[in-house]
């Protein structure tokens, strides 16, 4: 079986330089607006918030711990991303509606009208962004880079001995398509953008 140094070095290099370059400038494009903060700053959201208060808003109420699973993150991480989503009424702490030992995290409706709000700003950027694509166009490339994240949460996952990361998508009638789910970015466990010149490397 060939090994991934192998499939390297059949692939053609010039190609696989352009790739990981678009990627580094995507990553960075992506903090730097915040994928609807430029001159939309009232709609701005980090990152990791807005993974997290989605989650809570697809998957429901959730601990710690299943919330740290699902993201493919460790429980300390979670614990500390959360905590100004509390503090700032967008996550509320209640008790476990089958063991009230337990606390679970829970999206509050402010943290529902503030979420929804992003995703509005979000889809408007789509839309400015992937003007003049085509249906197709757009669901291909949405496609893809789900893909490339999954692939990209396995292959963490298998050199930490994590759990996977699970994309919890937007599933209601009006964020279900390929435009909001573009929106989320990079993922919540990523670390620094890089920031390279946006040209292109040269072959």
């Amino acid at each position: 079986m060939p090994t991934s140094q192998d499939m390297t070095t059949e692939l053609d290099p010039g190609l696989l330089d352009a790739l990981q370059h678009q990627v580094a400038v995507f990553a960075r494009r992506a903090e730097q607006t915040r994928l609807g903060g430029t001159g939309q700053l009232r709609n701005s959201m980090d990152r990791a918030a807005y993974l997290l208060l989605n989650r809570l808003d697809q998957e429901g109420p959730m601990g710690v711990k299943a919330l740290a699973a699902g993201m493919g993150i460790d429980s300390s991480t979670v614990t500390r991303q959360v905590a100004p989503l509390v503090d700032t009424g967008l996550v509320k702490r209640t008790s476990h509606p089958e063991d009230g030992r337990a606390v679970v995290l829970q999206l509050s409706p402010r943290g529902l009208s503030r979420l929804e709000e992003v995703r509005s700003s979000r889809r408007q950027l789509m839309v400015e962004v992937t003007e003049g694509w085509t249906p197709d166009e757009r669901e291909s490339f949405c496609s893809l880079l789900t893909r490339f994240n999954t692939a990209l949460s396995a292959r963490q996952s298998a050199h930490t001995g994590g759990p996977v990361a699970e994309s919890a998508a937007p599933s209601t009638a009006s964020s279900a398509t390929p435009s909001a789910a573009l929106s989320a970015g990079p993922s919540a466990n990523e670390g620094p953008a890089e920031g390279p010149s946006e040209s292109a490397p040269t072959s």
